[in-house]
C-alpha cells in the first residue's frame, strides 16, 4: 500500500497546482488583497481550508452527489454569475476614481476582516468552477487512488492550493511600489473588472445553452 503514496502524492500535487494556477476571479481577489496588504494571511488560510474541505468531500463521493443532481450546479452557476458580475461592476467604479483608493490605503482604515472574508467565501463558494476542479475533477481521480492513498493525494493537492495561494497573496507585495500610484489601480481594477465580468458572461452562456 505504502508503494501507492509517492505516486498519489505527485499527482494529486501536479493536478492540484494545474488547475489552481489560472487566471480567474478568487486569484485576482487575492492578487489585490495582497496589493492592499489588507488580511493577507487570514483570506489564504480561507481559500486554501476551502480547497481542502472541497477537495476531500470530493473524494469522500460528493462528486456523485453533484453529478446527479444538474438542479444543484443550475443553482451555483446562477449565484456566481450575480456575484461575479456586481463585484466586476465595483471594481470598474473603482477605477472611475483611482484617487480615493490611493487616499483609502493611506488613511490607514483598510476593509473590515468580516467583510473581506465574506467576500473571499464569495469568490470560493459561488464560483461553479471551484466545484468543477476540485469536487468533480479532483474528488473523481483522488477516488480511483487506492486505500489510504487517497488521502495522501488529497494532503498533496490541498499543499499545492496552499503553497500557491501563499505566493499569490504575498509575493504580491514585492509590486506594492509600483502600485503605490493611483494610474497602477486604476488599470488593475478595470482588468479585474473586466476578467469578472467576462466570467460572469461565461457563465451566464452556460446557463442559456446548457452546456
Amino acid at each position: 500500500m505504502s508503494d501507492a503514496f509517492l505516486p498519489a502524492a505527485i499527482s494529486g500535487f501536479v493536478l492540484g497546482l494545474s488547475l489552481i494556477v489560472a487566471i480567474g476571479a478568487q486569484n485576482a481577489f487575492v492578487l489585490r488583497q495582497g496589493l492592499r496588504r489588507e488580511h493577507v494571511g487570514p483570506i489564504v488560510a480561507l481559500c486554501a481550508c476551502c480547497d481542502a474541505v472541497l477537495m476531500a468531500a470530493g473524494v469522500a463521493g460528493l462528486a456523485q452527489l453533484l453529478g446527479t443532481r444538474p438542479g444543484l450546479a443550475t443553482v451555483l452557476t446562477l449565484g456566481g454569475m450575480v456575484f461575479l458580475a456586481a463585484y466586476g461592476l465595483m471594481a470598474l467604479k473603482r477605477a472611475l476614481r483611482p484617487g480615493t483608493l490611493q487616499a483609502a490605503a493611506a488613511s490607514g482604515a483598510p476593509t473590515p476582516l468580516r467583510t473581506v472574508l465574506l467576500q473571499a467565501l464569495g469568490f470560493t463558494l459561488l464560483n461553479p468552477h471551484v466545484y468543477l476542479d476540485t469536487v468533480l475533477l479532483l474528488g473523481s481521480l483522488g477516488a480511483q487512488q487506492p486505500g489510504a492513498a487517497k488521502g495522501a493525494f488529497v494532503a498533496a493537492a490541498a499543499t499545492a492550493s496552499l503553497l500557491w495561494f501563499t505566493a499569490l497573496g504575498y509575493g504580491a507585495r514585492w509590486l506594492a511600489p509600483v502600485f503605490a500610484r493611483p494610474r497602477a489601480w486604476q488599470v488593475l481594477d478595470v482588468l479585474i473588472g473586466l476578467t469578472m465580468l467576462v466570467l460572469a458572461a461565461g457563465l451566464g452562456w452556460r446557463l442559456w445553452t446548457g452546456s
